[in-house]
């Protein structure tokens, strides 16, 4: 079951009557009547399968579901907030981001997300199954309250402007709060829904990540897992837009954006690899020298690893080998290094399989000073379901094992 974002309204009436404990003084707050209130009230509930308040003589009281519920609305109203300052900052609007708040509606925020990704009307209509001009109209109204363009005509599609980022971004992160928040009220009810989506990069992948997968899905069998591949530039976009909980691999440092958090888990060496037989594997007392003739398998530019592979040869004064390919496929480095005299630098972690099966070997040569951390990446402000943070422990834990081995 796909989760639907509710009414925005319905979200600001439940905190008034949340904070006043009672319709009839929340009802003032949010210019409704009570028995509009009442049917608002009733809608959640019903979109979230239970009771959200607990109705007594002398007012009405949260109960353990409403209280995470309070929580992810007031996270959600917070970055809507912050998001529409954003974007109106240096604008002559005069209407402050407060008064603004109340006045958007789930509609326009999901045609400004959906338009801005798709940089275009006819798509976003099918992602959305709305027409064509209901996302107009709702385009238009956002345009209208906030007094500025968010959408530019290019010459064959809709240019969003960056206020329309930067508003379609904080959308998306407060999509997310109440979309967590039925996942913690779910869990609550002993009926786990929902999924953990992962950017995984090439180490965590091929170690911790898949011990750490299988523990956690047996543990939480309804629970889906997403783990996207994709270039670090690529999951750091979409981990600070919403799109993923958490990335997994080599860290940057120093942390590439404020509004991210870096967590190290381990940190290991480098090695020299190449196939079981290769002519370097019996060599003592090797010098830089010799490694630079052999085609090198590499990852590419930008990357961590791609830097210490560089260093390596330029502190030494050497030049950097030129017959390179390129990749950070594992299948291809595999493939391409037990039929060549290829070598590639990687941690021994991430080829720990081939090394066991003695299909690949290490080369003697010294990195002992090349680690590298590898890590959890997070948006800084990110709170995760207790779901998610027992996938967190897993991981720390598998880690941990590593480190020992």
């Amino acid at each position: 079951m796909q989760f639907a974002m509710p009414n925005l309204r319905h979200l600001r009436v439940f905190l008034e009557v949340a904070k006043h404990r009672s319709i009839s003084r929340a009802a003032p707050q949010v210019f409704l009547s009570q028995p509009a209130i009442t049917q608002a009230i009733g809608k959640l509930e019903t979109l979230l399968s239970t009771e959200l308040f607990e109705r007594h003589s002398n007012g009405m009281f949260v109960t353990p579901a409403g209280k995470v519920w309070a929580t992810r609305v007031r996270r959600c109203m917070k970055y809507l907030e912050r998001g529409i300052r954003v974007a109106m900052r240096g604008t002559s609007a005069q209407v402050s981001a407060a008064n603004l708040l109340p006045l958007l509606t789930t509609t326009q925020l999901r045609a400004l997300i959906a338009v801005t990704e798709n940089h275009s009307f006819s798509v976003a209509s099918r992602q959305l199954e709305l027409s064509q001009s209901s996302l107009h109209r709702a385009s238009r109204e956002l345009e209208q309250l906030m007094g500025i363009t968010l959408f530019e005509k290019a010459r064959s599609s809709i240019m969003p402007t960056r206020a329309a980022e930067q508003l379609a971004r904080a959308a998306k992160l407060a999509f997310r709060e109440i979309e967590q928040g039925y996942y913690e009220i779910s869990s609550l009810q002993s009926r786990e829904v929902g999924k953990i989506t992962i950017g995984s990069m090439p180490l965590a992948r091929t170690s911790i990540l898949p011990e750490v997968i299988n523990r956690f899905t047996r543990a939480h069998p309804d629970i889906g897992l997403d783990v996207v591949d994709a270039p670090y530039n690529d999951l750091l976009f979409h981990l600070r837009n919403g799109d993923l909980d958490l990335l997994i691999g080599a860290l940057r440092l120093p942390a590439p954006a404020e509004d991210i958090s870096q967590e190290e888990l381990l940190s290991p060496p480098l090695a020299i690899v190449g196939r079981k037989d290769h002519p370097l594997h019996q060599a003592s007392s090797l010098r830089l020298e010799q490694l630079i003739d052999y085609g090198w398998v590499v990852p590419r530019k930008g990357t961590p690893t791609r830097a210490f592979f560089d260093t390596l040869f330029t502190e030494q004064g050497l030049a950097i080998p030129t017959r390179l390919v390129e990749t950070s496929s594992q299948i291809l480095i595999r493939t391409l290094l037990s039929d060549s005299d290829r070598l590639t630098l990687i941690s021994t972690h991430q080829v720990d399989q081939e090394l066991r099966q003695n299909i690949l070997s290490v080369i003697p040569y010294d990195l002992s000073h090349t680690r590298r951390p590898i890590g959890i990446t997070v948006r800084r402000d990110w709170h995760p379901t207790p779901t998610q943070k027992h996938f967190l422990d897993l991981l720390k834990e598998a880690a941990f094992k590593y480190q020992g081995s």
